[in-house]
């Protein structure tokens, strides 16, 4: 089995040398060790810091991830952490969902006001007037007045 030194994994990580110290103190990942007390990792600690990257960069916390990781020892065939990861990937896209909808609402916002002041001929402050009457945002506009109420 093939073995790499801390720099050839950070290389190939694209993370810095620090940071793999750090998951190592963390108990993220394992290193062994050489007679002279260097550092050496294999495929699994290679696969083991891309999957912890990944997961980062989805929005888990170290501590998510950890949490994920200690598993192995609670489940050697790893249905366990399967299990547990496909639970906090759903949960990660529950959230994602809620932002999308959050930011297409902040978006609905700024077409109305975009449509507004494009409707107002002389300045921000001028109502559209006339186009009140048929815009879409007329429920929510302080400008418009329903001349039937």
């Amino acid at each position: 089995m093939k073995r790499y030194r801390i720099g050839e994994m950070a290389s190939m990580t694209g993370l810095t040398v620090r940071t793999i110290r750090y998951y190592e103190e963390m108990g993220l990942l394992k290193a062994g060790r050489t007679g002279r007390g260097q550092r050496w990792y294999t495929e699994n600690d290679v696969i083991y810091l891309k999957r912890i990257i990944e997961l980062k960069g989805l929005g888990f916390s170290l501590e998510e991830i950890s949490r994920i990781i200690r598993l192995k020892g609670e489940d050697e065939g790893g249905n366990k952490r399967r299990l547990e990861l496909l639970s906090a990937y759903r949960a990660k896209w529950s959230e994602a969902a809620e932002k999308r909808r959050r930011i297409e609402e902040h978006m609905d916002e700024l077409d109305w006001h975009i449509r507004q002041l494009e409707g107002a001929k002389d300045s921000f402050q001028q109502c559209p007037g006339a186009l009140c009457a048929q815009c879409r945002y007329k429920r929510r506009c302080s400008f418009f007045k329903d001349s039937e109420a």
